[in-house]
């Protein structure tokens, strides 16, 4: 027998289907290691349901000009900035973690944004990537961005702005690759397409790698500024591969 996927949720949690619809809209739902992506989706009336719970935000410094936080996978930007009182400085998409940074003045915002727009801000990612990743690549392909009802759409085109990223691999379990990643522009998705573009996509990347897992690993793991460096550590979830992610990159 089968049965939609929110009802049997409700069930199992003993919650209401609103809330069960909710939680799997979220993303924050698998089985077998697969996000559920369609409340409605009709599955066997014997699966079993993991429930991610969401990691508050962590506060990495404070001064008197921005806040630096590690912000979990499954937490918009936005929501930062009534938890900590201040206004981004930049963004990550949902499904990202890490390092992400909010000011407390506008003389700051206007220094700060002109850091980001003469590429002087170093950021460096790690991201589990399909297929194996055993030398040093670099990916530079203009990429553009176009705006749609659904929200931002990125791809390679001629027509679009510089962007390159360079890729370097650290560690290799079966048929996926531990990465780091650095990136010398900030294009809307760049780490993502670029990485679908060569055949390497983030896990967990349903919009560009057309993979579903239980979230997407790819992760802000450092990010200088200003003479100032931020660092996130990894949560448990990059373990999960059979990667030891190391302390120090």
């Amino acid at each position: 027998m089968q049965e939609k996927a929110y009802k049997l949720l409700a069930i199992q949690e003993n919650i209401s289907n609103n809330e069960a619809k909710a939680l799997i809209d979220d993303g924050l739902v698998s089985a077998k290691g697969v996000k559920i992506k369609v409340a409605r989706e009709l599955m066997s009336e014997n699966t079993k349901f993991v429930v991610q719970k969401i990691a508050k935000p962590v506060k990495i410094y404070e001064d008197e000009n921005l806040i630096a936080v590690n912000k979990p996978n499954f937490v918009t930007s936005e929501s930062l900035e009534k938890i900590f009182n201040a206004n981004l400085l930049n963004r990550l998409d949902k499904e990202t973690s890490g390092v992400i940074l909010l000011y407390k003045n506008d003389e700051f915002r206007e220094t700060a944004i002109k850091e980001f727009k003469n590429m002087k801000v170093k950021k460096t990612y790690l991201a589990i990537v399909n297929g194996i990743v055993s030398e040093e690549i670099v990916i530079d392909s203009p990429i553009l961005t176009l705006k749609t009802k659904t929200g931002a759409i990125s791809k390679i085109s001629k027509d679009g702005k510089t962007a390159i990223t360079e890729v370097f691999p650290l560690m290799v379990s079966g048929k996926k690759s531990l990465v780091k990643i650095n990136i010398q522009t900030g294009r809307t998705h760049q780490i993502r397409v670029h990485l679908a573009s060569i055949n390497h996509a983030v896990v967990g990347d349903e919009k560009y790698g057309k993979n579903r897992n239980k979230r997407m690993f790819l992760h802000a793991y450092e990010t200088e500024i200003l003479g100032l460096k931020f660092k996130a550590n990894l949560d448990k979830s990059f373990n999960e591969f059979g990667f030891e992610v190391p302390k120090n990159i």
